[in-house]
């Protein structure tokens, strides 16, 4: 038995509309089929194929290359007299052998790929010499920092990798490198421009990471310092 839905008078199975107000009597179930017959978007969801990080690899390596032909034709051909193109080819280099490991090639080791960031970026500062014309700096200076950078770097990565990690811990391993990153900096511009070796302004940055890191050390002894900074800070 069912019920005119506007104005309630009782109707029979076969009537099509309602005999005193003349609304459409319709099965609800059928009222489902007629939206879904009525939509105007697909039954089906449709899917997209994933870019393979060989394709990506290849497209962001066409960029790179095109970006520093172009560059390097329109500094012989227009541009002449100065090669500044060397400064964006430079770039280019170095961005293509950070890609390397994210899309190209992902089974490259950590460390191979730190290392060759380094090798990259000293290539980069010795095409810079043209732009100078001079290499003393390079080889007195941009070269000492750009290896001990890299070599800063690939301890910080074999410290979060091989020794225990958490936040604390990292940010003892942060504040430790950054601390001796400046000091041996510091030392390193003082031995090119032929002063005294000592320390000035890193020997603050050193205070600073070295009063950090004691305070990480307080609260990896300490179980219930540990779990309080755990809770304030959510992980």
């Amino acid at each position: 038995m069912s019920y005119c839905v506007n104005c309630g008078v009782e109707l029979e199975a076969s009537l099509k509309t309602c005999p005193l107000c003349n609304t459409p009597v319709l099965n609800p179930r059928q009222l489902e089929q007629l939206k879904k017959a009525q939509s105007p978007f697909p039954a089906e969801k449709g899917s997209v194929e994933a870019v393979k990080r060989k394709d990506l690899g290849l497209l962001l390596s066409m960029v790179a290359l095109a970006t520093a032909a172009t560059c390097g034709i329109l500094n012989i051909l227009v541009f002449q007299g100065y090669p500044w193109s060397l400064a964006v080819i430079g770039v280019c280099a170095i961005l293509w052998v950070i890609m390397v490991p994210v899309v190209i090639y992902t089974k490259q080791p950590i460390y191979v790929s730190l290392l060759y960031d380094g090798a990259a970026v000293a290539i980069y500062l010795f095409m810079l010499t043209f732009l100078t014309g001079s290499r003393e700096w390079f080889w007195g200076l941009g070269l000492p920092i750009a290896a001990f950078s890299t070599a800063m770097v690939e301890i910080f990565t074999f410290c979060v990798r091989k020794l225990p990690r958490s936040f604390l811990t990292v940010s003892l391993y942060l504040f430790t490198a950054a601390g001796v990153f400046c000091g041996g900096l510091e030392l390193l511009i003082r031995r090119y421009g032929e002063r005294p070796l000592h320390l000035s302004w890193s020997a603050v940055v050193l205070t600073v990471c070295a009063i950090l890191d004691i305070a990480v050390i307080t609260m990896l002894s300490r179980r219930r310092l540990r779990d309080a900074v755990r809770r304030r800070l959510h992980f």
